[in-house]
């Protein structure tokens, strides 16, 4: 069986940052399945219509087409239902929710601001003008006037942070001992920051880094 999973790249192919991305490969490797990258752009468009959208991830699973990464992960822990479970419980599945709607509504705007300017840089040429029109649009400011308020930025990213490091104090992962789709969506964002930042974003005793470590350590990567 091939899976294949349509994720976004720089300039350089194997550079691949999105956190929605980011979700699914740790969910494919908690799921303990083995799968095959196409590097995808923000242009190719055209590549991806065959899911009937124009976003990735996109995942084909033996003939299975599905888009979006809750789609996707909703998929795996119903297909794959006897490997380890993304979710857990009724109450951990509620809390990933919650966790989804933090990262994606809080974490990833305060994020977004810090980054574009970086990551413009690291774009394939016949990205940029695509990228520029729509993130300027979406943030109301130009990529030059982001990167000249970058370190006004900051202290919202980090406040966004705390709840995080609280619950890393007094647990290891985001949902109790073990690893989960919970964490895949925080850890996915602070990748998606961290590896397209221009300068670091995290104190070295920050808790949240070996955080991240011990989820790259669970599955190998």
């Amino acid at each position: 069986m091939t899976r294949i999973l349509y994720d976004l790249a720089a300039a350089d192919p194997n550079f691949r940052f999105s956190p929605y991305c980011w979700r699914i490969k740790l969910a494919l490797a908690h799921k303990n399945l083995t799968y095959e990258t196409v590097p995808w752009r923000f242009t190719d468009k055209d590549v991806i219509a065959f899911s009937g959208q124009d976003k990735v991830p996109v995942l084909v699973d033996d003939g299975i087409t599905i888009h979006d990464s809750q789609a996707i992960a909703e998929y795996l822990e119903t297909a794959y239902p006897h490997e380890a479970s993304l979710f857990g419980d009724p109450p951990s599945r509620a809390l990933t929710r919650f966790i989804k709607f933090w990262a994606e509504d809080t974490l990833h705007r305060t994020i977004a601001p810090i980054v574009m300017p970086d990551i413009f840089k690291i774009l394939d040429p016949k990205d940029q003008p695509y990228f520029r029109r729509t993130r300027e649009a979406m943030i109301g400011m130009t990529i030059e006037e982001l990167a000249a308020k970058r370190d006004s930025f900051l202290p919202l990213f980090h406040a966004a942070l705390q709840p995080l490091r609280h619950t890393l104090a007094a647990q290891p992962f985001i949902a109790g001992a073990i690893t989960s789709y919970a964490d895949h969506i925080a850890w996915g964002a602070l990748k998606w920051a961290t590896m397209t930042s221009s300068t670091p974003l995290l104190a070295d005793d920050d808790p949240i880094i070996p955080w991240m470590q011990a989820i790259l350590d669970t599955y190998g990567l």
